[in-house]
C-alpha cells in the first residue's frame, strides 16, 4: 500500500523545517542565487530501496522546479554504486535540501533492508514476517511503510486496531479471571479478531481452550514453538500461532519450521543499521 502524498508532505516539510530553521547560511554565501546544477543520489551499500517519493519532496518542496529522475523501482534491490536518482535543479535548493533528502532514504531503506532478510530467511515456509509496535514516536506510518516495500506485513497499528491480551493484562486479571474469560470479555465489546499471549505451554495450554483467534507464543525457543504448534494441530485448533521474541536473522528460521504462520520482529524498525546513500555532483 502507497503512502498517502498529504502525508509525505507533511512530513517532508516538518523535517525540512527542523534542519534549515533560519535559513542555510553556508550555501546562500558560497553558491550564486541562480546557480544550477546536476547531482546522482548513490546508495554506497547494497540494500532494499525506499524513500524516494520522501526525497523528491525535500527538494521539490522548497523549489517545484527541481527534477528527480528515479533510476530504481520502490522495494528493489540496488547494489553498492548504483545510482538510484537523479536530480536537477538550482544548486541551493539541491544542498538545502541534501540532508533531508538523503536521511530518509538511508532511514526508510535500511527498515526495508532487513526486513526483506527476515523474509528471504523464511522462505519455503508459510510463516509471514510482522512488525510491531516497537517505533519510533510519531514516526510509525513511515516504519511500517518501509516495512511493507521489504515484503513483510503489517501488525496492528495500534491499540484500537486489534485486540491484543499481553502479560500485563493477565497480570491485572490473575485471580479475577481465567484465560478463557478474558478473551471472552474481550470478545463481547470487539467483533474482530483477538490475540493473547502466552509465556509458556501450560499458559498455552489453557489458551487452547479459549475462543482467541491468534495465539503469540513469547520468549519461547524454537523447540518449544514446535510443541506448541504439535499441541495445536493435535486439538485440531484453527487458531493462528505467532513466534515473537528474541527472534533473529540467526534462527528466524528455525521459528519458521516449527509450523507457525506469523513471526513478529520489533527489531525491524528499533534496531536498523543505516543504509549509506550519497548526493553526487555531476561534473
Amino acid at each position: 500500500m502507497p503512502m498517502d502524498t498529504q502525508y509525505i508532505r507533511t512530513v517532508v516539510s516538518l523535517a525540512l523545517l527542523e534542519d534549515i530553521g533560519r535559513g542555510d547560511i553556508t550555501t546562500d554565501a558560497l553558491v550564486p542565487k541562480d546557480h544550477t546544477s546536476v547531482a546522482d543520489i548513490v546508495v554506497k551499500s547494497d540494500g532494499i530501496i525506499c524513500g524516494l517519493d520522501f526525497a523528491r519532496q525535500a527538494f521539490t518542496r522548497l523549489d517545484p522546479k527541481v527534477r528527480l529522475r528515479v533510476l530504481v523501482r520502490e522495494g528493489q534491490k540496488a547494489k553498492a554504486g548504483t545510482v538510484i536518482a537523479r536530480v536537477q535543479g538550482k544548486t541551493r535548493t539541491l544542498l538545502t535540501a541534501e540532508r533531508v533528502a538523503l536521511n530518509f532514504l538511508s532511514y526508510l531503506s535500511a527498515i526495508a533492508t532487513k526486513t526483506r532478510a527476515f523474509v528471504d530467511a523464511v522462505k519455503g515456509y508459510k510463516a509471514i514476517i510482522l512488525d510491531t509496535r516497537k517505533t519510533t514516536p510519531l514516526l510509525r506510518e513511515l516504519e511500517r511503510y518501509a516495512m511493507r516495500c521489504g515484503g513483510g506485513v503489517n501488525h496492528r497499528f495500534g491499540l484500537s486496531s486489534m485486540p491484543m491480551i499481553k502479560d500485563n493484562h493477565r497480570a491485572f486479571a490473575a485471580g479475577r479471571m481465567d484465560l478463557a474469560q478474558m478473551v471472552e470479555s474481550v470478545k463481547k465489546k470487539h467483533r474482530g479478531t483477538v490475540e493473547l499471549e502466552v509465556d509458556d505451554l501450560k499458559q498455552f495450554k489453557e489458551a487452547l481452550d479459549t475462543k482467541a483467534d491468534i495465539i503469540l507464543l513469547d520468549n519461547m525457543t524454537p523447540a518449544q514453538t514446535k510443541k506448541a504448534v504439535r499441541m495445536r494441530d493435535r486439538a485440531r485448533s484453527k487458531v493462528l500461532l505467532e513466534a515473537s521474541g528474541g527472534i533473529t536473522l540467526g534462527n528466524v528460521r528455525k521459528y519458521a519450521a516449527a509450523g507457525v504462520e506469523r513471526i513478529s520482529v520489533g527489531g525491524l524498525t528499533h534496531s536498523r543499521q543505516a543504509l549509506n546513500v550519497s548526493l553526487e555532483f555531476c561534473p
